[in-house]
């Protein structure tokens, strides 16, 4: 095995327990297992988070909601105690069944969605009408059905299903990581909008959900009002529903920083980050030395030879690179540093340019490193903070770059 990813089971059920706390009473939480549960391995985290409460789990599309139902089914969590599975990023024709036959909950906000759907349940013939939640386009503009004619529409086709009923209204922020966000008080003035249009329409929700791992972490701000876990819960309790936020990131120990909004906020407005210093990270992401090379002052090291040895060096040779999730922008030059792993509990610099599947990091300072030795990618002494530093760009796709097996610690 090249690499490896050892997720613990401990702090991926203390942070789900963390973010329940900060969402507040009343408020449930979603734990989001998409893209793999962000390179975590969902197979193995969905168990983990079942049995650490979650009544919701969140998925992108239908295969995944097949596969997470499995691994809940295989873990040996009855039927009865099986979250409910949310497929959050829509579906085609032909998957509706399969959505029926696992016991999945979709998201829709087309015609074409919601005759899909029952259809599949009719020929399944089980009399049982299935839960769908609607997504309301409040700003993202790239799924959701908008407020006003169109979700009145929506509503009306959903009525005329016999087999389908309205299990959630949900909507999603763009702007959740921003403190006062105008963008966000737009969006939950639009979402309140949208709700009542339910409610006015004669139907009733289950769940009003809205929000990501930012928007419990956002609450270190003074008076955070729209958008916030308080105000959800009081919009869910208008319509005699209850209120959801949908974390993901938080979950494997990350979140974006809290910024604040240009125009609206003061310094004096920012107290702390909600829970963002308490969660810890879960993924140790590890590979082994398999070589070692000692070079001379004045040798070049990798493609275009942009590091140069400036003394005698020993170089340890690992079996992963950018075909493996790491970033390409980690590589060390003449010029400007790279990134690092450990080894030995050491910092060991990237030199050279990182490989497809090969990266060479600097080990003379390392005293007694051995072919075989475990270097750690992502872990203790080098976070996915730290990648994406170094890459520009953020957490989430360093976690969700990791091609590696995983195994639970």
């Amino acid at each position: 095995m090249k690499s490896w990813v050892e997720v613990s089971e401990q702090r991926l059920a203390a942070n789900y327990r963390l973010l329940m706390e900060a969402a507040g009473a009343g408020t449930a939480v979603l734990a989001v297992v998409k893209a793999n549960a962000y390179g975590h391995g969902a197979a193995i985290c969905a168990p983990v988070l079942a049995r650490a409460g979650a009544k919701w789990l969140g998925v992108t599309d239908v295969a995944e909601g097949a596969a997470v139902r499995e691994a809940l089914t295989s873990e040996g969590i009855s039927s009865a105690m099986q979250p409910e599975i949310l497929v959050m990023s829509g579906l085609i024709g032909d998957e509706a069944g399969a959505v029926v036959r696992h016991g999945l909950t979709p998201v829709v906000w087309d015609r074409q969605q919601v005759e899909w759907l029952a259809g599949a349940v009719s020929r399944a013939g089980s009399g049982v009408p299935l839960a769908v939640h609607v997504e309301i386009d409040t700003g993202m503009a790239r799924q959701g059905v908008r407020p006003g004619e169109d979700l009145d529409e929506l509503l009306g086709w959903l009525r005329a299903q016999s087999g389908l009923r309205l299990g959630g209204v949900m909507t999603h922020f763009a702007s959740s990581e921003i403190a006062g966000s105008p963008q966000t008080v737009e969006q939950a003035g639009l979402f309140e909008e949208a709700v009542g249009a339910v409610k006015a329409a004669g139907l009733q929700p289950a769940w009003v959900h809205a929000g990501n791992s930012s928007t419990v972490d956002n609450q270190g701000v003074k008076n955070f009002g729209e958008g916030s876990p308080a105000w959800l819960r009081r919009l869910a309790a208008s319509v005699g529903a209850r209120s959801m936020v949908r974390t993901g990131l938080a979950l494997y120990g990350y979140c974006l920083p809290i910024e604040q909004a240009s125009v609206s906020s003061t310094k004096e407005d920012v107290v702390r980050p909600g829970v963002e210093p308490r969660l810890q990270h879960v993924m140790t992401w590890k590979t082994r030395v398999i070589g070692l090379r000692d070079v001379r002052p004045g040798d070049t090291v990798g493609y275009n030879a942009i590091f140069s040895a400036q003394r005698a060096m020993r170089l340890a040779l690992l079996p992963v690179g950018y075909a493996d999730g790491v970033r390409r922008e980690l590589s060390g030059s003449d010029t400007r540093p790279g990134g690092w792993v450990m080894v030995h509990g050491r910092c060991a610099p990237v030199v050279g340019r990182v490989s497809m599947n090969l990266t060479i990091v600097d080990v003379t300072e390392i005293l007694d490193v051995a072919v075989g030795d475990e270097a750690v990618v992502l872990g203790e002494g080098i976070t996915a903070n730290d990648h994406a530093r170094i890459a520009g760009t953020i957490a989430y796709e360093i976690v969700c770059g990791v091609r590696a097996s995983s195994r639970l610690v």
